[in-house]
């Protein structure tokens, strides 16, 4: 028995070392593969009957540049960790967000008087509110690494309540990818999936819906029950020591902090207005895309730039905390609106954070070099997160160097052959899950697999709509535990929990969720749904 845990390093490197053994052991092969349009982007799918074998290509001294390879594969998380690291560096200095977890405290208190909230308990229904708002942007627009924004947001809230960072990654990142994994509308499960089996976009919507409402039940309850043990006895807690760091940077007391309003926080209110003000000139109406083909075109930016207007000007009467706390908001809202009606993405999310981050140190009143300063400062802080996630990609690039992934996804399709509808579908469900673990990308798995085995539910009489399922469940629900999701090693190295710590935490909820969702796909099999 090891005395002493491996590093996380130490873990994912490992891992790398037994990819390289493998490309050693399993015959080398490739699919064909061809592009094609799909919903309107251009997709690289596997031509069918396509398997041939190549040569084999060990990897031997590769292994130690999976390190750099896996910088350059996963350079746009690695970005967005850092710059978020520097914006929110800046933005935490000036004690605003201290100043927001403890009015939002002191406010949700007064609510405790009120018969029914002092039985249900007010903490629970924060973290429930928390956690279906999380749950609804995974399963409506896909939100997964713009989670990694709002842990450190999150995780110093659920610290200030009592609990740990466990249950902080739980209320947003669990809760995003939980939803992610029901996917009512994610365009980047299932629009792609369901492109690629030839089925109405976002068809199946009702039954889609119902497993979402099932799985978040299952996750609401099973984080309320966690986060009660933590509060009635915190030391319970597998971060307690580890989350001293959290507890050192707890929220200040209202005796600490003096509520004032600079010159230079009006002039930011003005910059910012008179941006918004342009750009809702040149943008009146806004499109934001709800899936495929259901939209809504509104005043977006026009009714966003006069709540800003409102808002920033009575948070700035109050103090300049309040206003960096309204462009905290109007930043989160901006993100909604940008990523649902501009397709935004990492770059743009990031420019985002970042101009927050030096607008709110010019609203504090740092100089330009001080803000440089403390950006510098929360990048080194968070710089251990990102050369995670680089490590981890190297797992990736080894194993698509070593023409060893086709091989293992033909293997496992031909155990579908002469199964049953059941059965085959929990087949299916199977593969799609062990392959996300060394493929965590939900659209590059599509365009990998719903090829393949979308043809297979036709010759056994199963509807492609089940397959469809089978890809998303199996899709969504390892993402949270796979140590090659990128969006999972960097909201870790945010909250600062060991891999290991938070896979003993979660390995038996995930194994509870994989069990749920073959229930879920049971009727899809044996009952006639509307859309399947």
């Amino acid at each position: 028995m090891l005395k002493k845990v491996p590093h996380t390093y130490t873990i994912v490197f490992s891992i790398i070392i037994i990819c390289a053994i493998l490309t050693w052991i399993i015959p080398g092969g490739e699919y064909a593969r061809e592009t094609i349009d799909v919903n309107g982007v251009e997709r690289t799918v596997i031509v069918n009957d396509s398997f041939h074998e190549v040569a084999k290509s060990p990897q031997t001294w590769q292994v130690f540049s999976a390190l750099f390879n896996g910088f350059e594969k996963q350079a746009g998380i690695i970005a967005f960790i850092l710059i978020i690291g520097g914006a929110f560096w800046i933005m935490n200095n000036s004690k605003a967000i201290d100043v927001g977890i403890f009015s939002f405290l002191r406010s949700t208190r007064k609510l405790e008087h009120i018969g029914i909230i002092r039985k249900l308990g007010v903490n629970n229904i924060i973290i429930t509110m928390v956690m279906l708002l999380f749950s609804s942007f995974g399963a409506i627009f896909g939100m997964s690494e713009e989670t990694l924004a709002f842990v450190i947001i999150i995780v110093p809230l659920a610290i200030s309540m009592g609990y740990d960072s466990l249950t902080g990654v739980c209320m947003v990142y669990v809760a995003a990818h939980v939803g992610f994994a029901g996917a009512i509308l994610n365009p980047f499960t299932i629009g792609i999936a369901q492109g690629l089996s030839d089925l109405p976009l976002f068809s199946g919507f009702e039954y889609r819906l119902f497993c979402w409402a099932i799985l978040n039940v299952i996750m609401i309850a099973w984080v309320l029950r966690y986060a009660a043990k933590v509060k009635k006895n915190p030391k319970a807690s597998l971060v307690y020591n580890l989350d001293s760091h959290w507890r050192k940077e707890k929220v200040a007391t209202t005796e600490e902090i003096e509520y004032k309003t600079y010159s230079s926080s009006w002039m930011v209110y003005l910059f910012i207005l008179s941006g918004l003000t342009i750009f809702s000139f040149y943008f009146p109406r806004t499109t934001l895309s709800i899936g495929e083909h259901s939209s809504l075109t509104t005043f977006v930016l026009p009714v966003l730039t006069i709540l800003f207007a409102l808002i920033g000007f009575f948070s700035l009467r109050k103090s300049y905390h309040f206003f960096i706390l309204t462009i905290l908001g109007f930043t989160i809202l901006f993100l909604i609106v940008g990523v649902m009606g501009y397709g935004w993405y990492l770059p743009e999310i990031s420019g985002l954070f970042l101009a927050m981050g030096i607008l709110s140190g010019f609203a504090a009143k740092e100089n330009a070099d001080n803000i440089v300063k403390l950006f510098i400062a929360g990048v080194k802080d968070i710089l251990s997160a990102a050369l995670v996630v680089g490590l981890a990609g190297g797992i990736i690039i080894i194993l698509q160097e070593g023409h060893i992934i086709d091989p293992i996804l033909h293997s496992l399709a031909n155990l579908m052959n002469e199964t049953g509808k059941v059965l085959s579908l929990g087949v299916m469900y199977l593969i799609q899950t062990m392959i996300n673990i060394i493929i965590p990308s939900g659209s590059a798995k599509a365009a990998l697999t719903m090829p393949i085995m979308a043809p297979f539910s036709d010759v056994i009489g199963l509807s492609r709509q089940a397959t469809v399922m089978a890809f998303q469940f199996g899709d969504g629900f390892t993402n949270m535990i796979t140590p090659t999701s990128g969006v999972l090693i960097g909201a870790l190295g945010i909250a600062r929990i060991p891999y290991d710590v938070w896979v003993k935490f979660f390995w038996k909820f995930i194994l509870f969720l994989i069990v749920i969702g073959f229930i879920l796909l049971i009727p899809t099999a044996t009952m006639q749904l509307n859309g399947f």
